[in-house]
């Protein structure tokens, strides 16, 4: 595990299914993960989260999540069990949580780490990062509307739709990535924050990781 990082999704994700698993954590140095985290974590890539189950090791949070429910979900709770529309709906936000929340999100993170000096002592870059907050906004927009009358976003229950996309929205307001614009402005999502983060399941992850945004 890397603090502040995905790995939390699989680690939330682990207490849901009521799996044993040991968690090893690398602190990061210089917000980067540590050479020793890259050596351990079996990729090139060097990124987390990372399992390993048995001989097998797995990359990419959504790929995690994906093997953990085919072999230990065995009622397929977490993707929404027989019901086809439910099912749909928790895999279309298991794939927002990166190609929509996060890479917008990610898009303002880089242009304020990589923008020149230049830049960003004009005020060049704070219209550069409202630009780019746009799609933000409107993908907080749209997760509002779903939640209108779910608790969470499948409905009753957390599912891997959650364990996947909490990460990716408390990332967008822990590092103002939406302009300024506070949680507060989409009060289902705010609602939604807290009740994931009111489960048991949330709480056991945060304390065995001692996992903070």
């Amino acid at each position: 595990l890397l603090q502040a990082s995905r790995s939390i999704r699989i680690t939330w994700l682990l207490e849901e299914l009521s799996l044993p698993y040991k968690s090893i954590f690398f602190p990061r140095e210089n917000n980067k993960a540590p050479s020793a985290f890259k050596s351990e974590s079996g990729s090139k890539l060097g990124k987390a989260p990372c399992l390993k189950d048995g001989g097998l090791m797995i990359g990419e949070s959504g790929a995690i999540t994906e093997y953990l429910i085919e072999k230990y979900d065995k009622k397929n709770r977490m993707m929404g069990g027989n019901d086809e529309a439910k099912r749909n709906r928790i895999r279309t936000f298991v794939h927002a949580a990166e190609g929509t929340f996060l890479i917008h999100a990610l898009a303002v993170t880089y242009a304020r780490w990589f923008s020149l000096e230049s830049v960003k002592s004009s005020g060049e870059l704070k219209e550069l990062e409202k630009g780019l907050a746009i799609n933000v906004g409107k993908d907080l927009g749209w997760l509002d509307a779903e939640l209108e009358v779910k608790k969470f976003i499948s409905g009753d229950s957390v599912s891997a739709a959650d364990t996947m996309c909490l990460f990716s929205v408390q990332f967008i307001f822990a590092r103002d990535l939406c302009a300024g614009r506070k949680v507060g402005e989409w009060r289902n999502v705010e609602r939604w924050i807290k009740e994931c983060e009111s489960t048991e399941s949330w709480k056991r992850a945060v304390t065995k990781t001692g996992h903070e945004m």
